[in-house]
């Protein structure tokens, strides 16, 4: 058994979410697999559509029926399998041994609640403390994430705060029970690119301060560059490459993974033409037979049409690409 293996504390296995579309169920997820060991950010990648959010929101338990379903698949939070657990049970995990950060704080925040009542509610929920104790921790864990005056503003209100103000709230509320694992959602999406490295930087120290395994669901590979131990690519409810952030930048071998650093435009040319990915994510009730990516690919060939598995081309590195499988063979 690898070392990541046995000390995980996330543990996703052949993960199965189902969509009912005119009364037929689809899946957005399928069969998805990842390891998370503490102190390690695993970076999940890919279009709008590929089913990274929904993989945030299964290993959470926020699923709702009866349009949504996990139809699979187990999900194992230090070795306990969470996905079985009651709704009663999850709710005692959620907020406590994981937390998550949401792509957009305005949303998540509530309005009419000040933001130290907000992050104080999960630990007197989680913990039991008494309302003075919990603002008080409240105010150590926005100086710990670098909020000023963090007495002050305990007292204010979400519209009180700017965007990146508003995620350090957020990541507040998700540190506050010091989970095993965070999983954050685009957390940096709405913010300009100066108060986005700042979230980063403070996610990444945060992380090893608490030792915590965190899951970055993200569609920038410059925010991967930054942050990354390892990534996962997803296209269509698959993952199709899974390697270090080394090896994906020096030599990323699925076309897919290929074209997202296609287009990313070079600084270093001024006259590069912008490269676009032609065609859309396939649709939850239109997914084809074989190779999910095959209708845009540029190296499709004979045999694409065929169902692909995720196969290791290199230590530590796999892809879904029997193209690549046999270039690496």
């Amino acid at each position: 058994m690898s070392e990541v293996m046995e000390r995980a504390a996330l543990e996703v296995e052949g993960l199965r979410t189902e969509f009912r579309i005119n009364g037929a169920w689809y899946p957005a997820v399928d069969n998805v697999s990842l390891r998370v060991a503490r102190n390690e950010t695993l970076a999940v990648v890919g279009e709008s559509g590929c089913g990274k959010s929904v993989t945030a929101l299964s290993i959470m338990g926020l699923v709702q029926a009866p349009g949504g379903r996990v139809a699979g698949g187990a999900i194992r939070l230090d070795g306990t399998d969470i996905a079985a657990l009651p709704e009663r049970e999850k709710e005692k995990l959620r907020g406590d041994r994981i937390g998550m950060v949401f792509q957009e704080p305005m949303t998540s925040l509530n309005p009419v609640m000040t933001v130290g009542d907000q992050v104080a509610e999960v630990l007197r929920i989680h913990r039991g403390l008494s309302r003075k104790a919990a603002l008080d921790r409240a105010r150590m864990l926005f100086e710990e994430v670098k909020i000023p005056s963090a007495a002050q503003r305990l007292r204010e209100y979400p519209h009180q705060f700017s965007g990146g103000m508003r995620q350090r709230v957020m990541i507040a509320v998700a540190l506050a029970c010091d989970p095993a694992v965070l999983l954050a959602d685009e957390p940096t999406t709405a913010l300009d690119v100066t108060i986005q490295a700042q979230v980063l930087g403070l996610l990444d120290d945060l992380k090893r301060r608490h030792g915590m395994a965190v899951v970055f669901i993200t569609h920038n590979m410059g925010v991967v560059a930054q942050i990354a131990d390892r990534v996962a690519v997803m296209y269509a409810g698959q993952v199709v490459e899974e390697a270090p952030v080394g090896a994906v930048f020096a030599d990323p071998a699925h076309p897919y993974t290929r074209a997202l650093f296609a287009a990313i435009p070079r600084l270093d040319r001024a006259d590069q033409e912008l490269a676009a990915i032609p065609g859309r994510v396939p649709p939850l009730d239109a997914m084809p037979r074989g190779c999910r990516f095959a209708a845009r690919c540029p190296l499709r060939q004979e045999g694409c049409d065929e169902p692909q598995h995720l196969a290791p081309i290199a230590p530590d590195h796999s892809v879904r690409c029997h193209v690549m499988e046999k270039a690496h063979a």
